[in-house]
């Protein structure tokens, strides 16, 4: 499976997701297509446009300004499926909501069956229409923004369409965490405290 590369750094909406889709008409074997962009704006239009075309994608920050957006074709469909997008950008994706998540696991009872609830949960928000403004991790929350958690692919991809992934700076040092956060940044409570209460909607799981 070979990786075919276009380079959209730079280049205002529409143009990555006009690229995108001449690249997707191109490709004559399956394979992957990797979109690097520069703005949290064009990772959101390329992951609409995946979906659209029912590719699995996946998206990730790299830099300050450095994002890739990787669409695994499976099936080439050549030209006839793929309509040249509109000339038009969406506007940004995220709300005023803020998603507040204290435990690796979801719900009580059982732990096993709580965890798988929580990986649904996260990969559920990251399909949201309107993706949060902020996602909070603290106390047992930690554990999923560092190495080894299995959500960590949902999060990056959140990460690189603009939305704020914070941890409690506090939990990760009683977790023996500090040095395995692996998706956004460290935050303290007083920032955690200003982030919900400024926020139009609060969601625990």
């Amino acid at each position: 499976m070979g990786t075919v590369v276009v380079n959209a750094v730079g280049e205002q909406c529409p143009i990555p997701v006009v690229k995108a889709t001449r690249a997707l008409r191109e490709m004559t074997e399956p394979g992957l297509l990797e979109v690097h962009v520069d703005n949290e704006i064009a990772v959101q239009n390329l992951t609409r446009m995946a979906s659209g075309h029912k590719l699995a994608t996946k998206s990730e920050k790299l830099g300050e300004k450095e994002f890739v957006v990787t669409m695994e074709v499976t099936e080439p469909t050549g030209e006839a499926p793929l309509e040249e997008p509109p000339l038009s950008c969406a506007p940004d994706a995220r709300g005023s909501l803020v998603v507040a998540v204290d435990s690796a696991a979801m719900g009580r009872g059982s732990d096993e069956l709580g965890k798988a609830l929580m990986k649904g949960f996260l990969f559920a928000v990251s399909q949201l229409p309107q993706l949060p403004e902020t996602m909070l991790f603290y106390n047992g929350g930690a554990h999923l923004t560092c190495r080894g958690s299995d959500s960590l692919e949902d999060l990056r991809s959140l990460e690189a369409q603009g939305v704020e992934v914070l941890t409690c700076g506090t939990c990760l040092n009683h977790y023996g965490l500090a040095e395995e956060l692996a998706v956004g940044s460290v935050t303290n409570m007083y920032s955690i405290v200003e982030k919900l209460a400024g926020a139009g909607k609060v969601i625990k799981p």
